[in-house]
């Protein structure tokens, strides 16, 4: 598609073709945007040339059957996103607001350790004072979780993120430190401070290798050159907890489950020195514009988060 002095086609239909260059972007196909847009290939392929005649470049690079969106591409696509969306999404957002928070539906996103620890407060919060919405919690965790987001199957996601895509943005807002627990009578209970040598005897219980638990400590004994064996390997920290204090390994584990009565059963203490906390915050895509329900439980997660209206659609990212 070649460059050369801009052309302004579709003025009077300018959201078709910039719809279609917004879904080849995101999909990286022109096949798989044509079946989201119930279109043919042909019809999608002249609306992406009709655009790059308009602004008089070129838009995409092809590498067999990936489309990867070129620099004048990725400018374009900053600025259209959040357009193509805004127009797409305003008869929703239009009933939304003429509905106000008196109904519908809210999907929020989130690993089990947050549903279970984090959330209760905020959801009970949130149904008292929206007793009408209709609030559906999805368990995911990982990649899954960025599916649901990227697809606009859930409103937003609550979560801890240490790399942050992209097309994601993030709002942290807890922070919980990493610790040690092991049972009462374990032989390090009874010592002062520990040094992260102090535990390579000792096998450890850990979550699954494919989480973000599993991976940090991993990271920081290989840093340190610090030999660990893995005792058992199991999902859920409540699980966790009951096996250590059993006395079948030590482990590792976020502050944010650790509750009085789990103090009273085991040994804690701080790692801190050689772990780095865990945030919690609210995760969204960037460029959604998010309905009042959405907005009202994420100003319960952090207040005033969306006192800028544009604080996510801009694709801020707080860290």
């Amino acid at each position: 598609m070649a460059k050369g002095s801009p052309r302004l086609h579709y003025k009077g239909d300018r959201l078709k073709p910039l719809r279609a260059f917004c879904q080849v972007a995101r999909l990286g196909s022109v096949s798989r945007a044509a079946e989201a847009l119930f279109l043919s290939q042909p019809a999608v392929t002249l609306q992406l040339q009709a655009v790059e005649r308009e602004f008089g470049a070129d838009l995409f690079e092809r590498f067999g059957r990936r489309w990867t969106l070129t620099r004048a591409g990725s400018t374009l696509y900053e600025l259209a996103r959040p357009l193509v969306e805004g127009l797409d999404g305003i008869e929703g957002e239009f009933q939304g607001r003429m509905k106000g928070l008196e109904g519908g539906e809210l999907h929020v996103a989130a690993g089990s350790s947050t549903i279970l620890y984090l959330l209760p407060r905020l959801v009970q919060a949130f149904r008292e004072s929206h007793p009408k919405i209709q609030l559906v919690l999805h368990n995911v965790t990982g990649k899954d979780g960025l599916g649901l987001l990227r697809s606009d199957a859930v409103d937003l996601a609550v979560g801890s993120m240490l790399d942050v895509p992209s097309d994601l943005a993030y709002a942290p807002v807890y922070s919980f430190e990493p610790m040690l627990i092991m049972a009462k009578d374990h032989p390090l209970a009874a010592r002062g401070k520990l040094r992260l040598e102090d535990l390579s005897p000792y096998g450890l219980i850990l979550p699954p290798k494919r989480l973000t638990t599993w991976r940090m400590v991993d990271l920081v004994f290989q840093q340190r050159r610090v030999p660990y064996t893995v005792a058992l390997e199991v999902g859920g920290w409540e699980i966790i907890k009951q096996y250590v204090a059993m006395g079948l390994g030590i482990s590792i584990v976020t502050g944010i489950c650790i509750g009085d009565a789990d103090r009273d059963k085991l040994e804690v203490r701080n790692l801190s020195e050689y772990f780095p906390s865990r945030s919690y915050g609210v995760v969204v895509r960037k460029g959604k514009f998010l309905s009042p329900q959405a907005r009202a439980f994420a100003d319960l997660v952090k207040p005033g988060v969306f006192e800028r209206r544009d604080y996510f659609e801009s694709g801020h990212s707080e860290r």
